[in-house]
């Protein structure tokens, strides 16, 4: 795992849990950490949209790296969680994901 001073990693999952080019939402705590699995690279983002708090772990993740809202069709950037399209402005919460021995840990701020 990557050493990183300003975040403490968290085992989340499998890595066999979240099967190619599809997304799953894991909660720990009162968090829920949506990892995307797009072309055997894993991303975390926060499963929530900003523009209403829809579960974004229920909308389609896109062959170019979104994640679209069920709800009203807001779409974020699963790398960085910048809003890519209204009706949602601010972004979600993009996290540091470390994928070590067959395991996804994700990187909480300090």
């Amino acid at each position: 795992m990557t050493l990183d001073a300003t975040r403490r990693f968290i085992k989340l999952c499998s890595v066999s849990d979240v099967p190619i080019n599809t997304t799953k939402v894991f909660e720990v705590g009162n968090r829920r950490f949506l990892i995307c699995n797009l072309n055997e690279t894993f991303y975390a983002i926060d499963d929530r949209c900003t523009h209403d708090d829809g579960p974004l772990g229920e909308g389609e993740l896109l062959a170019d790296g979104e994640i679209e809202c069920p709800r009203h069709g807001a779409r974020f950037d699963i790398k960085t969680g910048k809003a890519l399209c209204l009706p949602a402005v601010g972004e979600v919460n993009a996290y540091s994901v470390d994928v070590r021995d067959d395991t996804v840990y994700v990187g909480l701020p300090l």
